[in-house]
């Protein structure tokens, strides 16, 4: 998972391990963050990997190597920028490489071993725009048939405890209706993704004729 959300966000714009970190956490739902020393060795994995690499970062916008007036200072002042910018592992900038592009596809085509991994389904959920849409068709629905297996399970739980403690009831109702908000959403982004489709042409009766 950490992998997939590491190329996902370097797919989209390169960043240090910093806001790396904090994107992590602000975008993608890792509720309890994730540590250095989680992250880095990732890094350290997918750049070994051929994955992601070490770019020069992309200077602030109206930022520029000032004149001297000299060749020889301007390229001493350019290669203090550029020591500068890759002072310390934090300020170490990663940009994706084109194996890291294919082993993020190929990361977010996979199906998870559990239908039940709902971290793994928000993940791949916030990078379902890289994927074709049969597939984020396919994957919608089967969280949708995942979401309604549940919802009968939960039911039936909450049924069998009527007559038990208010308080342990009353938890099982909670995680019933909760699936069915999650139900209610997936049913929206199905209609959603189905109704961005193009029709499917029709022919009339006299076309098809001429068409054989």
């Amino acid at each position: 998972m950490l992998e997939l959300a590491i190329l996902g966000l370097l797919k989209e714009q390169e960043l240090h391990g910093y806001e790396l970190k904090k994107r992590l956490s602000d975008n993608l739902g890792f509720a309890s963050g994730v540590s250095f020393g989680s992250l880095y060795p990732a890094l350290a994995r997918l750049e070994a990997a051929g994955a992601v690499k070490a770019v020069d970062p992309i200077p602030a916008p109206g930022a520029s190597i000032p004149l001297t007036g000299s060749l020889a200072g301007e390229l001493a002042a350019f290669r203090a920028r550029k020591g500068a910018s890759r002072g310390g592992r934090g300020k170490k900038v990663y940009g994706i490489t084109e194996r890291g592009e294919a082993l993020f596809e190929e990361l977010l085509a996979a199906e998870s071993q559990s239908n039940d991994d709902e971290r793994f389904f928000n993940l791949r959920l916030a990078f379902a725009r890289y994927l074709p849409p049969d597939a984020r068709l396919g994957m919608l629905e089967r969280r949708r048939a995942h979401l309604l297996e549940r919802l009968v399970q939960m039911r039936a739980r909450v049924k069998a405890l009527r007559d038990h403690d208010r308080y342990a009831r009353s938890l099982i109702e909670h995680d019933r209706d909760s699936t069915e908000r999650d139900l209610t959403w997936i049913d929206q982004l199905i209609a959603s993704e189905r109704a961005d489709r193009p029709e499917a042409p029709t022919f009339s009766k006299s076309q098809e004729d001429t068409n054989q």
